[in-house]
Order: C-alpha cells, then sequence, then structure tokens
C-alpha cells in the first residue's frame, strides 16, 4: 500500500486531482473500463501534457458529447485545440466544475472569443439520481460506497447553505456527467495506485466573487467553504476561485489535514495535475506519493509521551487522541487509571518520533488541562506488512497481513469494509470476518 501528501499550494478541483494521480502512474486504460461500467453515455476525454509555469503537468477533463462522440470506454486520448485546454476562462478552475446548487439555467461568461461554440449539456438531478446511478452500476461495493459518501457530503454542504432538506436540493451542474467521473474516476486512480492513507495540507482557495445562477458569490463559494472548515486554508493572493466544491469534497473525506508532510512519509514519487487557469503562480495541484516498503526493522529514536488527567472527560481524551493521530503519531491512546484519594481518571499516551516532540507538546498543552508531560524513549519492531483486496460472496474486502522474516504471523480483514458487507447480506460480523481471513491467508500464503 501506499500513502499519498496533497499539496494544493494552487487550489484543488476534481480534474486536477486525477490529472495529478495519472501523473503518478494510475493507469488510464484500468480507469477508463471501470469508469464505462457508470452507464452515463457519451463524452470524451482531454488528456494531455501541458506547461504551466515551466512546469510539466498532466491535464485531464471530460468533454460532453452529442449522437456520434466517442464513449469513453472506446476512446483513444484525444488531442484537443490548445484553447480549449488552457484558455476557457469561466469562474472555476476548470471547464466543466460548476458545482453550485441551481434553480435555472446559469450564463458563462467569457473574456475572449473561441474558434467555435463549447457547449455545455447539462441535467438537473437530485442526490439520490446521482446515487441511484453510482448504486446501479458494475463498480466494486468499495469505491460505490466512497463515491456515495463524497456526492452525500456534497449534498449536505449545499443543503445546509442554501437552508433546504437535502432531498430538495436539486444540483444542476454536480449532476453532471463530468463531476461524477472526476469523483468516481478519482476513487478508481487511487485505488490503482494502492492509496490507503491521504494526506492535505493548506488549501489556497483564492479571493473575489464568482458568478452562479444566485449572483456574486464570495470565493471559496458557500458549499466549498462549509466543506473545507475543518481543513487548513488561506486565501491568498489570487484574484480566482481555486478550491471547487468537488476538490473540497474529495479532501474532505478523504484526507486527513496536517500542515506538513508526516514525519515518517518518505517521497518516492512526485505528480502534477494541471488546473485551466493561466495564473502568475503555477495553476498545478502536486501530489507526493510513499511507496516505501515498511520492513522487519527495529526503529530508534522513538518517544512515548504521558500525562495523567483527572479533570477531563472521555470526549476531551478522544478528540486529542484524534488530533494526534492527524498530525502523524505513530499510535496514541488514553487508559483508566485510579490517582490518589482514589480519583478515577485517564493516562494519555502518544508514540512520536523525537523529531516531532514539539509539536505533540502543543496539541497536549492546549487541548489537555495537564500542566507537565513524562517521556521516556522506546524501540519498536515493525513487521513487513501488505495489504490483499479479496473477493468474497458478499462483495470486497481488504485484509492486513504481517510477515516476520518472510513467514505469514498476522492476518486482519479492515472492520468498516466487513460491517458494511454483513450488514448488507444480513450476516453476522463474526462470519464475514472468518471468511476474509480464511481466503485472506490463501492469498498470503500464495504470495509467500
Amino acid at each position: 500500500m501506499a500513502k499519498l501528501y496533497v499539496e494544493p499550494f494552487s487550489g484543488i478541483s476534481g480534474n486536477m486531482f486525477m490529472g495529478a494521480l495519472f501523473d503518478l502512474g494510475a493507469s488510464l486504460p484500468k480507469v477508463k473500463t471501470e469508469l464505462a461500467k457508470l452507464n452515463i453515455g457519451k463524452y470524451e476525454i482531454i488528456y494531455k501534457k501541458v506547461d504551466k509555469c515551466g512546469i510539466h503537468a498532466t491535464h485531464f477533463d471530460v468533454k460532453l458529447g452529442e449522437a456520434g462522440t466517442a464513449t469513453f470506454a472506446e476512446a483513444d486520448l484525444i488531442e484537443k485545440p490548445e484553447h480549449i485546454l488552457l484558455d476557457h476562462d469561466h469562474h472555476h478552475d476548470h471547464d466543466h466544475e460548476h458545482h453550485h446548487e441551481h434553480e435555472h439555467e446559469h450564463e458563462h461568461h467569457h473574456d475572449h472569443e473561441h474558434e467555435h461554440e463549447h457547449e455545455h449539456h447539462h441535467e438537473h438531478r437530485n442526490l439520490a439520481d446521482i446515487l441511484e446511478i453510482i448504486n446501479s452500476s458494475g463498480l466494486s461495493d468499495g469505491i460505490k460506497e466512497k463515491a456515495s459518501q463524497v456526492f452525500t457530503e456534497l449534498g449536505k454542504a449545499e443543503a445546509k447553505v442554501h437552508g433546504k432538506p437535502l432531498n430538495e436540493i436539486h444540483f444542476h451542474e454536480v449532476g453532471a456527467v463530468d463531476t461524477i467521473i472526476d469523483i468516481v474516476g478519482s476513487l478508481l486512480a487511487l485505488e490503482d495506485l494502492h492509496i490507503d492513507k491521504i494526506y492535505v495540507g493548506k488549501l489556497q482557495t483564492g479571493k473575489g466573487f464568482v458568478r452562479c445562477a444566485h449572483g456574486l458569490m464570495p470565493v471559496p463559494a458557500p458549499a466549498t467553504a462549509e466543506l473545507i472548515k475543518t481543513l487548513p486554508n488561506y486565501q491568498g493572493e489570487i484574484d480566482k476561485e481555486l478550491v471547487t466544491p468537488t476538490g473540497a469534497a474529495l479532501m474532505y473525506v478523504l484526507a486527513t489535514p496536517t500542515p506538513n508532510k508526516p514525519a515518517d512519509f518518505t517521497t518516492t514519487a512526485i505528480g502534477y495535475g494541471a488546473g485551466t487557469w493561466d495564473l502568475a503562480i503555477p495553476n498545478v495541484l502536486r501530489l507526493y506519493i510513499d511507496k516505501t516498503e515498511p520492513s522487519e526493522v527495529k526503529e530508534e529514536d522513538l518517544l512515548v509521551a504521558e500525562c495523567n488527567l483527572d479533570d477531563v472527560t472521555g470526549e476531551i481524551c478522544g478528540y486529542t487522541v484524534e488530533k494526534l493521530m492527524a498530525q502523524g503519531a505513530l499510535d496514541a491512546w488514553y487508559t483508566p487509571i485510579y490517582m490518589k484519594k482514589c480519583r478515577p481518571a485517564y493516562k494519555l499516551s502518544v508514540l512520536y518520533q523525537r523529531s516531532m516532540q514539539e509539536v505533540f507538546e502543543h496539541i497536549i498543552f492546549t487541548e489537555t488541562s495537564t500542566l507537565g508531560l513524562r517521556y521516556h524513549p522506546v524501540d519498536r519492531t515493525v513487521l513487513t506488512r501488505h495489504f490483499y483486496t479479496i473477493n468474497l460472496p458478499q462483495g470486497e474486502v481488504r485484509v492486513k497481513v504481517g510477515y516476520y522474516k518472510g513467514i505469514l504471523v498476522n492476518i486482519a480483514p479492515e472492520y468498516e469494509e466487513c460491517a458494511f458487507l454483513a450488514k448488507k447480506a444480513n450476516i453476522s460480523l463474526q462470519e464475514i470476518m472468518a471468511l476474509a481471513i480464511e481466503e485472506g491467508r490463501k492469498i498470503a500464503k500464495r504470495k509467500l
């Protein structure tokens, strides 16, 4: 498996994310084949290497077409005129990604003439319509579940900012084919790269206003602002909308926010996905991937920090643990204890690399009531670990296996995926987990 660090110094959109994933080596033919299972009609790929302020990046987009246009599954890589790829001056950072809830048709404003008319073909769909398209497709259960989650969070954001129930939100372009492809395609590309953990840094949102059906909206647009409120972000000096709701929704659902790459992140490759704007800075999304294999080595220079807390709730401890893990802790936990005078309390513990000490001190001192921390050095031995995807009669599930000196010693199925299949098949969780372990063991032994 691999880890991904997203550096959105020039914003993020669905097509920029896909372009960067393909730049890292995700298989376009595989993604094309899987996307054909959506059965959503005809469209063309726009896939091209472009230059953005001296950076060679991959541009990915989708052009919707009428009868006679090649389907995605049938099309080869289609070279489009440069002005379609780079000069389309919409009020978002790529050609098709307007994601705001609409009541009626909106106008597109261009600052220059094009050689031919470039039309958009959109349909009004509510969330139920979109989920039906996804869940009735031939995609895997895991992709369906994640895609549904991304669209649902997008819908919740739109519903909140417009003050409407979720089932009354009718998406204009959110329901369009290109956006479904951006979301599902991103998930398929992540799966092809075997990404199991995503981190996201500070998002530059841009500033100014964007024209929507409701009139001028501030940047970031309301739905985007709702989705990134828990993610690190800043406005910057670019007078454009750099973060789109699709890009924001993908990061909200999939990524752990962190200001910098985690300390244990080893970059093995870098990919660039191009946006449409020509800006003073490179309009690209940069992705770092870590494909290093954990090995059976003894790690040193690790610390455990601990403190006793007799005046905080379990919720505070749980929140602190989540924050510690999000910042790159190797592990974090809290344990019920009794202190002097038999006072019930918690012992908060965090395992981390010594170089990250200041980061975790700051979190613990600001999030808890402790007045001090204890430290002690530890060593740990890490098994060689691999993830395998197995096919059960009930659906797909991943299992994690551990090897010690080439011998299979541990196997564990992913809980959330097993729980999903158990509910879907109406059988016990124990039965699903037992099946997953049995099949996973067969695969793991064949890989030895």
